[in-house]
């Protein structure tokens, strides 16, 4: 594949579930190390999608390239972080145990798991909660510990779901400063939002409706080729509230 430049490819993809079409022809490419945020309402497909790119489900139409290698592909797991929408989380167990499950899935050594446990636990400011059973965690420290599992890895490519839904704004803006960080260290980020100040901090946006591709580019050019002030305005416009 000569797609070298990019880190996701996705060519003429449908999905469908026996005769319910969820995605339209879908085709995007992802530069390395750029966060890029896939934008729609709940039901436009973003989830389908993003599963495929995991190598969690499988295209009915159409390819899905990561770091080159077409998906799914078992070998590619090490490389790829992904944070559900729903918590997978073991409940029964403490965080560290959760993450120490996942690091062995990982097959982290276990001189790094303690120091990548560490990091990311404080990333998302849930240290002193280590040893705490997950099932007395919060709806917000259940999605909090879920992105810290998709982090401990460091993987070269971190698919969110919908990560900062019910955190509170200050540990989001937290987030987003390492989501940033992240990709400037090369860390390619797809991250799905219905959030329209989240999807103007991405570098790339592409916005998905009823399954298919509305429009896709920079916030900036979106905003400038609709003559919109917003997001929120470039959406409505690309979506038919002309």
């Amino acid at each position: 594949m000569e797609h070298s430049s990019y880190s996701v490819v996705v060519q003429n993809v449908d999905r469908c579930f026996g005769k319910h079409q969820i995605l339209y022809n879908i085709n995007l490419k992802v530069t390395c190390s750029q966060i890029f945020g896939l934008l729609g309402p709940s039901g436009s497909g973003k989830t389908t999608l993003v599963k495929m790119i995991a190598g969690i489900d499988v295209p009915t139409k159409g390819q899905v390239y990561v770091l080159g290698e077409e998906m799914p592909k078992l070998s590619m797991m090490n490389k790829i972080g992904y944070m559900a929408q729903s918590d997978a989380l073991y409940g029964d167990i403490t965080a560290e145990e959760n993450l120490k499950f996942f690091a062995a899935m990982y097959n982290i050594s276990k001189e790094n798991c303690t120091k990548r446990i560490d990091e990311v636990m404080e990333l998302v400011n849930l240290s002193e909660h280590l040893k705490k059973k997950v099932n007395q965690y919060s709806g917000g420290m259940k999605r909090r510990l879920s992105l810290a599992i998709a982090m401990l890895n460091q993987p070269l490519v971190l698919i969110l779901d919908e990560p900062t839904v019910g955190i509170d704004p200050v540990l989001r803006k937290s987030i987003w400063n390492e989501l940033d960080r992240l990709s400037k260290e090369g860390t390619t980020i797809i991250i799905t939002t219905h959030v329209m100040d989240e999807a103007d901090k991405c570098d790339n946006l592409c916005m998905i409706r009823n399954g298919r591709v509305i429009a896709a580019g920079t916030p900036d050019v979106l905003k400038k080729n609709t003559d919109s002030n917003t997001i929120e305005e470039a959406f409505l416009y690309y979506g038919g509230a002309k």
